[in-house]
């Protein structure tokens, strides 16, 4: 089934001043209407993103039926979102193991490629490679290559096996001149236990959370301010573990469970190793002199 993300902002007499659409895939996983897509697709209906109260989520079924969709959950780290449509005899896919597939397997995408006008479209092709390491912006993710087609307009669709059994959403496809077949999708049995939490909570629980915003102290900057390297930190967010533990604006961070922070990826790598609830040592700079803190991890929501 399809996706459309609209986008209305009006001007200060009520009248249009822009508006944006952009469409994808979804997968209809329970009959209480629970739908699966990648987070990209439905983003801006995030209440947690400013332009949520201009976006309206449609959803169209191949049977010719629409309805409007709700923002369930999302989470921007695994790109997978859950919507809802309050409809009935939906018919639900599904799902297979995607740890059971090989490479040279047979692999169906469904979707719909460039919107609307190709809705329901089947390409097949084979299983390239499994668990695949493909870098997405500032995201690593565990992928199923296929060569079967995957365009614009497929993301949050199903990546099928021969069964008609669901073992993938199709999320990205890398595209260059004189590439052709390069795919991926992400595993239907990681996605699973993420969509769960979508469902029941609205995010996933568990994932540490330390509330700054900042950018990145390059060696050359810190020769040149005759600072040291680390995260500069722009904003805290109340609440948080960062300020609870007395994390400034201003402040640099330059050591985290005993590691040393050179890069955003390093907090990140650090993170990815404690649960919500962990403490650690943190070392910041401030105001000449390094000061040493306690940082209890919050739980991301």
């Amino acid at each position: 089934m399809a996706i459309r993300m609209s986008i209305t902002i009006p001007n200060r007499i009520n009248q249009v001043m822009s508006q944006n659409k952009s469409e994808g895939s979804g997968i209809i996983f329970d009959k209480n209407g629970y739908i699966m897509t990648n987070y990209h697709v439905v983003e801006y209906a995030d209440p947690k993103n400013s332009y949520s109260k201009y976006t309206t989520l449609e959803v169209f079924l191949p049977d010719g039926r629409q309805a409007k969709g709700k923002f369930i959950g999302g989470d921007r780290k695994t790109d997978l979102a859950v919507i809802k449509v309050d409809l009935s005899d939906l018919p639900v896919a599904e799902l297979g193991d995607s740890s059971s597939i090989e490479v040279g397997e047979l692999a169906v995408a469904i979707g719909n490629p460039l919107g609307l006008d190709f809705a329901g479209s089947v390409t097949a092709g084979i299983i390239s490679a499994v668990n695949r390491k493909v870098q997405i912006d500032d995201r690593t993710l565990n992928l199923i290559q296929t060569d079967a087609a995957i365009n614009p307009g497929n993301s949050g669709g199903a990546l099928v096996n021969s069964k008609g059994q669901v073992i993938g959403i199709n999320t990205v496809k890398i595209s260059s001149t004189g590439l052709e077949g390069l795919g991926f999708a992400i595993p239907i049995n990681d996605a699973k236990p993420i969509i769960d939490q979508l469902v029941m909570f609205g995010y996933v629980k568990g994932r540490p959370f330390i509330g700054i915003s900042g950018r990145e102290i390059t060696e050359t900057i810190a020769k040149m301010y005759n600072i040291p390297q680390g995260v500069y930190i722009i904003g805290v967010t109340p609440n948080t573990g960062a300020y609870k533990a007395g994390i400034q604006a201003g402040d640099i961070l330059i050591k985290l469970a005993g590691q040393e922070i050179k890069s955003l990826k390093d907090v990140d790598a650090v993170k990815s190793r404690y649960k919500a609830g962990d403490t650690v040592d943190a070392v910041i700079y401030r105001n000449g002199k390094k000061i040493a803190l306690k940082l209890t991890f919050s739980e991301e929501k």
